[in-house]
């Protein structure tokens, strides 16, 4: 049996549309177009109990099916990172933020739905995207250390307290420094703090360390530094104009890769 709805989140996570006779979706890696207006009394908060939840999923339905949805006998409402909107057989799956939406969203939905063509899904699809919705925080998993990491790891730890010293007058937060053997293309990788999540982290690939050694990792370690020092001054996380001058004040190239090796 295909699992549908994985394909589904798989494709949202590339930004394509999917479309088939089965199943057809998008997720929020979709850039936003202009927000829709609407009163501020309809901006209402979802519910989050089950029987509240199935009330209002009967009562959308009832409002779709009034706006010309056809085709569908019901509809789940999700609570997710990426997928805002997916048909599976006669089912729609719909994030819960447009429970409330106005009608020109609902509107939308109900085109996106039932449209026949790609070019009117993708006009739907602006109008829903522009929609404001809640998001659940993004769970970082973390990744275990291997036995006899703990001298590598705390002198990378002593790297980055020298660099700091060295580079930024010491201004930096200290941070764990981590390394990943599921980084396959990137060097290193930094984390800003998230809400009320994990602190903020450089991680650097297990990998690049074992084939390059050490003085490039030191290289890509104070890349990521940049980085933090970006996110501590209230710069933008990006390799523009701001990073590149501050790479080449500490003396690293501003590209995000570079040949190694």
């Amino acid at each position: 049996m295909l699992d549908l709805f994985g394909a589904m989140k798989r494709a949202a996570a590339r930004g394509r549309l999917l479309v088939d006779d089965a199943q057809l979706g998008f997720g929020f890696d979709q850039p936003p177009a202009a927000p829709v207006a609407e009163p501020p009394s309809e901006r209402v908060k979802p519910s989050r109990g089950t029987a509240a939840r199935r009330a209002q999923a009967a009562t959308l339905l009832h409002r779709l099916h009034g706006l010309g949805l056809r085709g569908i006998d019901a509809i789940t409402l999700m609570r997710t990172r990426r997928v805002m909107v997916s048909v599976i057989g006669t089912t729609l799956r719909l994030h819960e933020g447009y429970a409330t939406a106005p009608e020109p969203v609902l509107r939308a939905v109900v085109t996106f739905a039932t449209a026949r063509t790609r070019a009117a899904r993708l006009a739907a699809r602006d109008v829903i995207l522009a929609h404001p919705v809640d998001r659940p925080p993004a769970q970082r998993r973390a990744e275990p250390e291997r036995p006899g990491d703990g001298p590598l790891l705390a002198r990378l730890a002593d790297a980055h307290a020298e660099l700091n010293r060295q580079h930024f007058g010491g201004a930096l937060t200290r941070i764990r420094v981590r390394l990943s053997s599921r980084m396959k293309t990137r060097l290193g990788h930094y984390s800003p703090k998230g809400e009320d999540g994990p602190g903020a982290e450089i991680v650097l690939s297990r990998r690049h360390l074992r084939r390059d050694g050490w003085p490039e990792a030191l290289h890509t370690l104070l890349h990521e530094m940049v980085h933090q020092w970006q996110d501590e001054s209230g710069h933008p996380l990006d390799h523009g104009p701001a990073f590149r001058r501050k790479a080449r004040e500490v003396g690293v190239l501003p590209r995000a890769k570079r040949p190694v090796g």
